[in-house]
């Protein structure tokens, strides 16, 4: 863990589009003391994703002809994405100012979500913030294929590994046993993929995509500030510039900057 904590602590456009657009500066947000609010937020967001899950898999019989199961495979999809939130929160030390804490509980969001393992994404995440857009970030594509699923399935090698797979195969196969089979791939399997989806694509593709200004130091761009769409659509991960440029703030408090 001290090597975790070490990481967190040394790593503190012109193309024109009606909802994603650039710009140099954002209004600046004074930091603020956590207290014990970042761990609230994190522990209400681990426990309501616990809390469903065990209903859809374990009371929950869908009627797939009815709006219901899709709408909460869409709330457990936006749950998923909040563990990762979570987690990335934490790779900025910004859950909990203890420092054991924050980690923790960042490496409990990861590994909720399909087992990524926060020791492993911690310097990726910094090595992003500090190359953004460059070959040397990690989230960006290849410099020849920026399409959206080249660029994603590049996303998904850099970050998924073998071990990630066996361990979701083998809950699969134990949750199988437990729970009905179909419950189990629609409310499990198929909200982490969506998940993934949703955050490569609000939080990489949409902000880093085709040209930025030469005054971008980020090479980001940013939503509009329409914020109960922001939220809804990542957790104001959209708000992707401000992000870059104050990585400081939480993401319940990145809606300051607009």
């Amino acid at each position: 863990m001290r090597e975790v904590e070490e990481k967190i602590n040394a790593g503190a456009a012109v193309n024109e589009d009606p909802l994603i657009h650039s710009f140099a500066h954002p209004p600046r947000v004074k930091p603020a003391p956590l207290g014990w609010r970042g761990v609230a937020v994190a522990g209400l967001i681990i426990v309501c994703w616990s809390a469903l899950l065990t209903f859809l898999l374990a009371f929950y019989r869908p009627d797939w002809r009815t709006p219901a199961p899709y709408l909460l495979l869409l709330l457990q999809t936006h749950l998923y994405t909040g563990l990762f939130i979570t987690a990335h929160d934490a790779m900025h030390g910004v859950v909990s100012p203890n420092k054991r804490l924050n980690n923790a509980i960042g490496t409990a969001g990861a590994l909720l979500f399909a087992y990524n393992w926060f020791p492993r994404l911690l310097p990726r995440h910094h090595a992003h913030h500090r190359h953004v857009a460059t070959p040397a970030d990690p989230d960006f594509h290849d410099g020849q294929r920026q399409a959206f699923l080249p660029w994603l399935l590049r996303f998904a090698r850099n970050y998924i590994t073998v071990w990630q797979v066996l361990l979701m195969a083998v809950t699969y196969n134990v949750l199988k046993y437990f729970f009905p089979m179909g419950n189990v791939i629609a409310f499990w399997m198929v909200p982490a993929v969506l998940a993934t989806v949703q955050l490569f694509y609000f939080g990489t593709y949409l902000p880093h995509r085709g040209e930025h200004a030469p005054d971008n130091p980020h090479k980001s761009r940013t939503q509009l500030p329409h914020h109960l769409w922001a939220f809804v659509s990542c957790y104001f991960f959209g708000y992707h510039y401000e992000h870059h440029d104050q990585p400081y703030l939480p993401w319940w408090r990145l809606w300051r900057t607009k």
